[in-house]
């Protein structure tokens, strides 16, 4: 499917060439962001090229191990320093290749599912009872102890799309705790209504868990036509037309196969200081086995790696600029917590990820607005004229950013539109086709700005102090 700029999109990048560049951002870096809003071919080729050659990167498999080799691979082609692969082992689950549901009574039909993430498997030939509706996982959690022996839970909400993705935090516990509550409850099954957005026959994966303690139970996710069609079967039960119990069948085949080894890619445009600590751009590396995560976040890892090329384009920053593709994100930010802690002692100046598709960004969001409001300022400045608003939200920092926040650095959200990520999250159409390269540019050309301007900072990020015991400025 064809996909365009919005026109809001549209606006702010024919506002962004019309615009002279903000005060206090030295002429030559925005012409660089100009350059990457016009012209950057760096994230479209980073992201077609993991997508095509590489595909579904499931993390701790095969394939994530070869989705590192081919960054790595694209990362030294355009001349990142330093560039490497840091394993760590973690505890890896595949889907299997069985994933079947059919309502066997009252209205027999099949069901489009998918397994969620650590869900176990049911024993061959599948598991049926009565299906229990539970409108939330509030609801859920209400349920009497030992209500739900030997029936199949049915976890639902109400997501809406957002702009900020905040419906993301409502409905997503249904798919990150609803099966683990409902074993506690004595479930044989949980089937949730996928979190996600869109209508089609699409089921939206994504991790879940189970208290410590609590054997897994079968887990899957409804696509939402389906999950709609079975709330609808619940309405007649109610209202007396099928007073029999709605029945499940389930099969699934997932397993869990012990330790492997997963990884996090890493390289960097060498600052002339490098005594100072490095600006961190994350990304991840994985997806989840049923697209090529082109959204989720193959487009992500393009944007900084564009970015990181732009701000240093002709001009050696006097900050080390280190991107991190963080492996094995989807199933625990394995990555993540590896990274920390082989890197707590090691100062970041200030740490930024590109998360969340590839769709325009609005808003700019620092978690320093008040201990160093000039720079805050400076910075969103030198954005609004990308259409990016300022916000006074504190910034928390993507998923991979954990070891600036175990310092408790400095970060930056640019937050990007997020109306139709949740259209494509976790299901398999996350592919290429849906990125607007218009759209994908205009991150670019943000990231190119903002990267740019705190590469090139003299001072702490955090709080504009001078920065402890940097050594002398190097000789290119």
């Amino acid at each position: 499917m064809k996909t365009f700029a919005s026109p809001l999109a549209l606006a702010a990048l024919a506002l962004a060439s019309a615009t002279a560049h903000a005060g206090d951002v030295p002429p030559a870096l925005g012409q660089r962001a100009d350059t990457a809003l016009e012209e950057d071919r760096h994230a479209w080729d980073f992201t077609e090229g993991l997508t095509t050659e590489v595909g579904p990167r499931q993390a701790g498999t095969e394939a994530e191990a070869r989705g590192r080799e081919w960054a790595m691979a694209w990362l030294r082609e355009h001349g990142f320093a330093n560039v490497a692969s840091e394993p760590f082992a973690m505890e890896t689950w595949v889907p299997g290749d069985i994933a079947r549901a059919r309502i066997t009574q009252p209205f027999a039909q099949d069901l489009v599912v998918l397994p969620l993430g650590n869900s176990a498997a049911t024993p061959e030939g599948g598991v049926e009872g009565e299906l229990v509706h539970f409108r939330n996982v509030d609801e859920l959690r209400a349920a009497p102890a030992g209500s739900l022996e030997g029936k199949i839970a049915y976890i639902s909400h109400a997501m809406r799309p957002a702009q900020d993705g905040s419906h993301y935090g409502f409905a997503g516990p249904a798919r990150w705790v609803g099966a683990g509550i409902a074993a506690q409850k004595g479930a044989i099954a949980t089937v949730i209504k996928s979190v996600g957005t869109d209508y089609h026959r699409n089921p939206h994966t994504g991790g879940t868990t189970f208290p410590d303690g609590i054997a897994p139970i079968p887990a899957a996710a409804m696509s939402l036509p389906d999950a709609d069609n079975v709330e609808r079967m619940f309405a007649r039960a109610a209202d007396g037309d099928g007073r029999r119990a709605i029945r499940l069948r389930l099969e699934l085949n997932p397993r869990e196969l012990g330790e492997t080894t997963s990884g996090n890619v890493v390289g960097e445009i060498v600052g002339r200081n490098p005594g100072l600590p490095p600006v961190l751009l994350a990304c991840h590396i994985d997806s989840w086995w049923n697209s090529p995560g082109a959204f989720d976040d193959a487009a992500g890892c393009g944007i900084i790696a564009a970015a990181a090329l732009h701000a240093s384009r002709d001009e050696q920053p006097l900050r080390t600029i280190r991107v991190l593709m963080a492996g094995a994100e989807e199933t625990g930010l394995w990555g993540s917590k590896a990274y920390s802690a082989a890197h707590l002692d090691e100062p970041i100046a200030v740490g930024l990820e590109s998360d969340f598709g590839a769709d325009r960004i609005w808003r700019f969001e620092s978690n320093f607005r008040g201990t160093n409001a000039d720079l805050h300022a400076r910075l969103a400045k030198a954005v609004a004229r990308f259409g990016v608003a300022d916000s006074p939200v504190v910034a928390t920092g993507g998923a991979d950013l954990d070891v600036v926040r175990d310092q408790k650095g400095a970060l930056i959200d640019l937050q990007q539109d997020g109306l139709r990520y949740f259209d494509l999250h976790h299901t398999p159409d996350d592919t290429l086709d849906k990125i607007d390269p218009a759209q994908l540019r205009q991150n670019v050309a943000v990231w190119t700005q903002v990267v740019g301007i705190l590469a090139n900072e003299p001072r702490a990020i955090l709080n504009g102090s001078p920065e402890p015991s940097a050594p002398p400025v190097m000789d290119r």
